[in-house]
């Protein structure tokens, strides 16, 4: 299975952290994992890698979220980002942020279930 491309399927974990050096090396200490920064523009983001595998990210909070615990958020991979919020709006759950571009990757939004708990939706671009 292609988590990229399969519906449904968690595909990316992401930690917002006030100190993403610090966190970089606790878990390569911890796990094994390297990282490889990239600038964003507005800092520098980390992937995680196990091998040559891709697994996830590591990121400053960003502005606004001073004195917010850091905290690990995990992707979902739909079909239709659009189609997703809507039908997650029709539900009774929350867009929290509405859709946007990450270039070179694809679509996301941040959404919220009617029990409180965020996650994100993202629809890949073809790889």
């Amino acid at each position: 299975m292609d988590v990229y491309q399969t519906h449904g399927a968690f595909s990316w974990s992401e930690l917002a952290t006030a100190d993403p050096a610090a966190a970089v090396a606790f878990y390569g200490s911890l796990f094994g994992w390297k990282a490889e920064a990239m600038d964003m523009g507005s800092g520098a983001y980390h992937v995680v890698k196990i091998g040559d595998n891709a697994i996830g990210g590591i990121m400053c909070q960003p502005p606004g979220s001073e004195g917010r615990a850091s905290a690990w958020g995990c992707y979902v991979t739909v079909d239709d980002i659009d189609a997703t919020v809507a039908r997650c709006a029709e539900l009774g759950g929350t867009v929290c942020m509405p859709p946007m571009e990450i270039p070179g990757v694809g679509r996301m939004a941040v959404l919220q279930d009617p029990q409180g708990a965020v996650f994100n939706a993202i629809t890949y671009s073809s790889r």
